[in-house]
């Protein structure tokens, strides 16, 4: 078994671990990224909605995701050039929250006030006259198909005041591509990537990480570096036991199997063009636009919902499941006056990294030189050029001997100048159990 060194090893090759990738090559490291899927953005990045937007709870939360927008409308400056290789396109489309009484929207505003976000708070008849295929009656809170006496499946008098808008939002046309592009960009500045690899242990030595035992094409190999960022995906979980550091985590990450369904634009409805993008917790859904005259789903996980923990990420059911279409298909009906709802299904299933309360982790660990960027799917992909930022300032600072965990770095955003307190995405935050959190954050 040969063994060889790098400064840093990155574990997993979707969008946020070529993004580490990128900015840790960036920075002079010598850094190898492995991935046990044949190319970058393989996983769940290419089953993200790869939505573009800032409405989150958390000051943190709003600020990162903002300054992310600078990297993405601007990307072919940020990731320079990588020959013939196309560049993701980042999509425009408005970005809307309807004024549920009680909604997300009365936590995002004090953060967009403070930093000075931009937004429009759009009256309902302007909001009808602007996009007169939605209806804007209030139905919730979200039911069940069997939950025949609950009045979301009624006719309510109830209508919301308007919506709060994020004209500056959007999405990404190509996942996956995006994931490519910070792959190659690496690649091209030094970094190296190793595909269809099995990372099979974490090694440690004088009490830090010493650096990976790994089966690829080759046979097996120990790879040294005084670096490892798990950066795993739907593996994180298994990586963290690997390493040691589960249990010393009062926040971790798990497999969550989702699904994602696409419905055809009502007739006469130009959803291409005339399409938003929406974060509805009265409906219990989010969609956007997506090419070719559809709508796209998921699901905002109402309370009514239980969410679907996988233990073992390696084996799931890949299948679109009829319920689930029909179900997402009629709450987005509610919303879209018109909405077809096909007898033959359309979407993907994927597994996600998800965290209970939707924040992720980005932190050192209790085993020195051992970090995470976890918890990330569903709602931190907008976040992968700025997550990547973050995360070297992060590494850089604590192997420089800064105690990240008594004194949370704040990274500055070089496009905002927004500070980014990364104590929100520690691994010993603490969240009240009976808070309800979702993927909107």
């Amino acid at each position: 078994m040969t063994t060889t060194s790098f400064d840093a090893i990155i574990i997993g090759a979707g969008v946020i671990g070529s993004g580490v990738a990128f900015e840790l090559t960036r920075r002079g490291l010598r850094t190898l990224s492995i991935d046990k899927l044949p190319a970058a953005g393989y996983g769940s990045t290419s089953s993200s909605s790869a939505i573009i937007r800032y409405t989150y709870s958390t000051a943190s939360g709003v600020a990162m995701s903002y300054e992310g927008y600078h990297y993405w409308k601007d990307w072919p400056s940020y990731i320079g050039d990588i020959g013939d290789q196309t560049y993701a396109e980042f999509i425009e489309k408005p970005m809307l929250l309807p004024k549920t009484p009680g909604g997300h929207y009365l936590k995002v505003l004090p953060h967009f006030e403070a930093l000075g976000v931009p937004y429009e708070d759009v009256p309902l008849d302007e909001a009808l006259n602007r996009w007169p295929y939605l209806d804007l009656r209030i139905f919730g809170p979200p039911a069940s198909l069997d939950d025949t006496n609950n009045t979301f499946w009624g006719e309510p008098e109830a209508v919301h005041d308007g919506v709060i808008v994020s004209p500056n939002a959007g999405y990404i046309s190509d996942p996956q591509l995006s994931a490519l592009n910070l792959a190659t960009a690496a690649i091209r500045d030094g970094a190296e990537f190793r595909y269809n690899t099995t990372v099979t242990s974490i090694n440690r030595a004088d009490g830090r990480v010493s650096g990976v035992t790994v089966e690829g094409p080759n046979g097996g190999e120990t790879i040294a570096a005084p670096v490892v960022v798990n950066v795993g995906g739907p593996h994180a979980r298994v990586l963290n036991e690997m390493a040691g550091v589960l249990d010393s985590m009062s926040r971790s990450s798990r497999a969550l199997r989702r699904e994602v369904y696409i419905y055809p634009a009502p007739s006469g409805v130009d959803y291409d063009t005339n399409g938003i993008m929406i974060g509805d917790t009265d409906t219990g859904v989010y969609f956007r636009s997506e090419r070719g005259n559809n709508v796209l789903v998921g699901n905002a996980e109402p309370e009514c919902d239980e969410l679907e923990w996988v233990d073992d990420p390696d084996t799931y059911n890949e299948v679109l499941s009829e319920d689930g279409f029909l179900l997402h298909g009629m709450r987005t009906s509610r919303r879209i006056t018109d909405l077809p709802i096909p007898q033959r299904k359309s979407g993907l299933v994927s597994m996600y990294d998800a965290t209970p309360d939707w924040l992720p982790i980005y932190d050192r660990t209790d085993l020195d030189g051992f970090y995470v960027a976890i918890g990330t799917s569903g709602n931190q992909f907008k976040n992968a050029p700025i997550a990547g930022h973050a995360m070297a300032e992060l590494i850089t600072a604590v192997e420089a001997g800064h105690d990240h965990d008594n004194d949370p770095v704040i990274v500055e955003g070089k496009h905002t100048g927004f500070p980014i307190d990364l104590a929100t995405f520690t691994r010993n935050r603490v969240v009240p159990d009976d808070t309800h959190m979702n993927v909107f954050g």
